[in-house]
């Protein structure tokens, strides 16, 4: 009995190992469809937003003088704006159609194929942590591109585009 319950636990965290890489494989397929449906069930907009934001925000930050001499003067008033702005501007522009074409052109770059499949692009693709996987598409410090991953709601959500140059196209 003992060893049944041992077999079975092993074979639990095998599959939970391989769980992320079918995610990839499906990632792999919606990448290369014209359509973005199959991408975007794979997509946490909300969190892929909120990652943007927070850099976009620390940029603002270093751009500006966080130590303003009027509290209520052009410097502030731009920086306050800038938060605000960027968040709508982030709602329009970080869509299943950015991510798709973003992916896609990281992943062409990498390769330098068409169509571009991101199996062939990866070079790296293991787990952070017991809900989260990273996926790097090209050579580290080459200007690669981080997909990163989350367990939510029981499915693996890309929460997190990470590219070389943080512009969004």
């Amino acid at each position: 009995m003992m060893r049944i319950l041992s077999y079975l636990i092993l074979l639990a965290l095998i599959g939970y190992g391989v769980w992320p890489y079918y995610t990839v494989y499906q990632l792999d397929k919606a990448i290369v469809q014209p359509a973005t449906e199959p991408l975007a069930e794979l997509l946490d907009l909300p969190a892929i937003r909120a990652n943007y934001k927070q850099r976009v925000t620390a940029g603002v930050k270093d751009a500006l003088p966080e130590n303003a001499p009027d509290p209520h003067g052009v410097m502030s008033w731009i920086g306050q704006n800038l938060t605000r702005l960027g968040d709508a501007a982030l709602d329009q522009v970080i869509t299943p159609e950015w991510a798709q074409r973003t992916l896609r052109d990281a992943v062409t770059e990498s390769t330098k194929q068409t169509p571009a499949y991101l199996l062939a692009a990866m070079d790296f693709a293991f787990f952070e942590s017991h809900n989260r996987f990273l996926i790097r598409i090209g050579d580290l410090g080459q200007g690669a591109t981080h997909i990163r991953l989350s367990l939510i709601g029981g499915q693996w959500k890309i929460t997190d585009i990470i590219t070389s140059v943080t512009a969004i196209n």
